[in-house]
C-alpha cells in the first residue's frame, strides 16, 4: 500500500516538473520576444515551481526510507520539510517579481507587448488549472502535505496568469486607443502577481510549519480508529487511544482491555491482531503501539478495602 502511495505521489511530482518546464520555456520565450513584463514574471513563477516539484520529489523519496536507529519512527516528516522549502521558495519568488515590476514602472513603459502574448497566457491558465485539479485531488487521496502545497502553487500560477492576461490585454487596448497610461498595466500586473505569490507563500509556510510539529488528532478524527479496534475479536474495551500526526502519517498509541482469565500469550495475540487490522485498513497509520490491560468489570468484583502487605490480589481484584 505504501509503495503504491509513493509511486502515485512521485508520478504527481513528475507531472509538475515536466508541465512547469514546458510552460516556463514557452512563457519565457514569448514574454521575451513580445516584450511583456507580466508574462516574463509569470514564466519566472513557473520556473520556481520546477524547483518546488523537485523538492516534493526529494521529500517523497526520503519518506520511503525505512526506520533506522536515528529515526525509529521513520522519515515521514520529510514531505513536511519539503513543503516548507516549497513555501519559502514562493516567498522568495514573490519578492523578486515585485522588485522587477517596480523597476519597470519607474523606468517607464513606451510600447505594449505583442498580441501573441495573450495566447500564451490563455494556454498557461488552462494547463495550470488542470495540473492543480490533478495534484490537489491526488494529494488529498494520498494524504500528502507536500503534494497539496505544490498543487496550490499551480493555483497561484493560475491567478498570476489571469493578472498577466489583464495586464497584457489592457496594454494592448491602450496602444490601440492611444492611451499611454494603459501601457503601465503590464508591469502593474507583474506587481499583482508578486502580491498573490507572497500571500500564497506566507499561508503555506505557516501551514507547513504547523504540520511539521506533532499534534494529537481530535476525538472526532480518532473515533474511526476506536471503532476499528473494538471490531477486533477479543477486545472488550478501549481504555485510551491517542493518534498523533507524524508528517503525513499517523502513529497510534492504544490501551485496550481483554478477558483477565486468558494467558499473556493470548493477550499478546489480540494486540497483534489489533495492530495488523489498523495498519491494513488505514494507509495513513504508520505504526501502532499496544498496551493490553485485564478487563476490570467493577463492582462487586473490585475490593473495597486496602490490601495489607501480606495480601495477594486474586484474578479479578
Amino acid at each position: 500500500m505504501r509503495n503504491e502511495r509513493s509511486a502515485k505521489a512521485e508520478a504527481g511530482a513528475w507531472v509538475g516538473i515536466i508541465g512547469n518546464l514546458l510552460l516556463a520555456v514557452m512563457k519565457g520565450i514569448v514574454g521575451w520576444y513580445s516584450g511583456s513584463k507580466a508574462l516574463l514574471a509569470d514564466a519566472f513563477h513557473s520556473a520556481s515551481d520546477i524547483a518546488g516539484s523537485l523538492a516534493v520529489l526529494v521529500g517523497i523519496r526520503a519518506a520511503r526510507i525505512p526506520p533506522d536507529k536515528d529515526h525509529p519512527y521513520g522519515h515521514g516528516k520529510a514531505e513536511s520539510i519539503a513543503a516548507i522549502v516549497v513555501s519559502l521558495l514562493l516567498v522568495f519568488v514573490g519578492f523578486e517579481i515585485a522588485r522587477s515590476s517596480i523597476l519597470a514602472i519607474f523606468l517607464g513603459v513606451h510600447e505594449a507587448p505583442k498580441g501573441y502574448a495573450v495566447l500564451a497566457i490563455i494556454i498557461s491558465i488552462i494547463v495550470k488549472e488542470a495540473m492543480f485539479q490533478y495534484k490537489y485531488r491526488l494529494g488529498r487521496q494520498l494524504g500528502s502535505q507536500a503534494l497539496i502545497a505544490n498543487a496550490w502553487e499551480h493555483r497561484s500560477d493560475v491567478y498570476s496568469s489571469l493578472a498577466a492576461l489583464v495586464g497584457v490585454g489592457g496594454a494592448l487596448v491602450g496602444e490601440w486607443q492611444h492611451l499611454p497610461w494603459l501601457l503601465y498595466l503590464d508591469p502593474l500586473a507583474g506587481l499583482v502577481v508578486a502580491v498573490l505569490v507572497l500571500r500564497m507563500g506566507y499561508r503555506l509556510v505557516v501551514e507547513a510549519i504547523h504540520n511539521t510539529m506533532d499534534h494529537v488528532l481530535h476525538d472526532e478524527d480518532s473515533k474511526e480508529l476506536v471503532d476499528a479496534v473494538l471490531s477486533v475479536s477479543g477486545v472488550i474495551e478501549v481504555d485510551e487511544l491517542r493518534a498523533r500526526e507524524h508528517g503525513h502519517y499517523v502513529i497510534v498509541d492504544v490501551k485496550l482491555s481483554v478477558n483477565p482469565r486468558i494467558s499473556v500469550l493470548e493477550g499478546h495475540r489480540i494486540g497483534k491482531r489489533v495492530k495488523q487490522h489498523l495498519m491494513s485498513h488505514f494507509t495513513h497509520v504508520s505504526d501502532v503501539f499496544i498496551h493490553v490491560n485485564p478487563y476490570d468489570p467493577g463492582f462487586p468484583y473490585k475490593s473495597n478495602h486496602h490490601m495489607l502487605d501480606d495480601d495477594h490480589p486474586t484474578m479479578l481484584q
